[in-house]
């Protein structure tokens, strides 16, 4: 991938995570955290729904080809969401906080596709 492909792809992604957050928000729940990078992985969005930590990854496909944008969270990238979402909880004091792993799913026709409760621990 080169430069100029690699700067899309990023600023895509910021994109796609800005509208994601505009549509959670718009849906009631509220914003804490965006990005948070620790040596487990990267969290794209945190927000409270009621009491409840919603981890949300974000994920965009041009097209449907390989299976989509929800296809291509693989139990490995769960398990890394997981442990950084563990690690965060930890940092930030959060105690037995109950947590939800949902997914947004952007393509590129603009559909948008809120999976709550996308995987479990």
């Amino acid at each position: 991938m080169g430069i100029k492909s690699r700067q899309l792809s990023l600023q895509k992604g910021q994109e796609a995570e800005q509208r994601a957050l505009r549509y959670l928000l718009r849906q009631g729940l509220r914003w804490l955290d965006s990005n948070f990078s620790c040596r487990y992985g990267e969290l794209d969005l945190l927000l409270w729904d009621q009491q409840v930590l919603v981890v949300v990854e974000v994920r965009y496909r041009h097209n449907q080809r390989f299976g989509g944008a929800a296809a291509s969270i693989t139990s490995q990238k769960q398990a890394r969401i997981i442990a950084a979402t563990q690690h965060y909880v930890i940092m930030h004091g959060l105690g037995h906080v109950a947590v939800r792993f949902d997914v947004v799913a952007l393509s590129a026709d603009d559909s948008l596709n809120w999976i709550k409760n996308a995987f479990q621990t």
